[in-house]
């Protein structure tokens, strides 16, 4: 029996590396995800205090350590801070640490591990707003395709992009008849949405986008039935459908071979 090869320096460091940008993005996330749709800028002025308002130090701002340390409160108004901003940063970290460990050190990881950063920022819009900024989706949308083109090529895997295409195709139509059938359903950013991630899925195989729009909607579902039961939300009570869509993008990314093998029993 054939040993399993050990893991090598770049299989450990890779992901390692990933994590702590993943932490730092995840920061400059939190700028995106409150600035973007108020129509602020995102590199000007500095973090601030969403209370007082008082420019916030460099180490008042290291990812999670400082929330912790300040306990979760501002240093000059000691008002509280929300959970959600150390939640951004460790929900992005993760993502590129899970990327990376699935795309593995090849030209495309950077342009993966974007997509992991676009879909926290649009997710945690989309639950602040109900809306997916195409001030945000098209400008990632077109630096995702450069960096997924170039990234291919160095790779020797051109091939892959006539799929990465089609699947970008295949999940705007998809999504898009189900809103013209029932446009009440979704907002039209979602079908927006739909082909960025069918992009990066359809790299994959087609099989991928199928699996992370199904697991999208299943999502969207339970947690509609959930909160009718839980907490007595009507039937019309509109969630935000953006997060699930990005939650079954990345689970098809990171999971969605041994769905599909099983699937055929394979």
């Amino acid at each position: 029996m054939r040993s399993a090869s050990r893991p090598t320096t770049t299989d450990v460091v890779v992901p390692i590396i990933s994590g702590l940008y993943g932490l730092l993005f995840g920061s400059f996330l939190n700028v995106v995800i409150h600035r973007v749709p108020l129509g602020q800028s995102v590199t000007k002025p500095r973090s601030r205090c969403p209370q007082c308002e008082s420019e916030l130090a460099w180490h008042d701002n290291v990812p999670v350590l400082s929330w912790l340390v300040l306990r979760g409160s501002c240093r000059t108004c000691a008002e509280p801070i929300s959970a959600r901003y150390p939640l951004v940063e460790l929900i992005t970290a993760v993502g590129f640490v899970a990327v990376s460990l699935s795309v593995g050190a090849n030209w495309v990881l950077p342009s993966y591990l974007m997509f992991v950063a676009v879909l926290v920022a649009l997710s945690g819009i989309d639950i602040d707003t109900r809306t997916i900024p195409n001030k945000l989706l098209y400008p990632a949308g077109f630096a995702g395709a450069a960096l997924l083109v170039g990234g291919s090529l160095l790779d020797g895997s051109a091939e892959d992009l006539i799929w990465a295409a089609a699947g970008a195709a295949l999940g705007f139509a998809v999504l898009f008849a189900i809103w013209f059938v029932a446009p009440g359903g979704m907002g039209y950013g979602d079908v927006r949405l739909s082909a960025y991630l069918g992009m990066y899925l359809g790299y994959q195989s087609l099989g991928h986008v199928a699996v992370g729009i199904f697991i999208g909607f299943l999502l969207g579902a339970l947690s509609g039935i959930a909160l009718m039961v839980v907490g007595g939300r009507g039937r019309k009570s509109k969630l935000p459908f953006g997060p699930f869509l990005a939650l079954g993008a990345m689970t098809s990314l990171l999971a969605g071979q041994v769905i599909i093998d099983a699937y055929l029993g394979i």
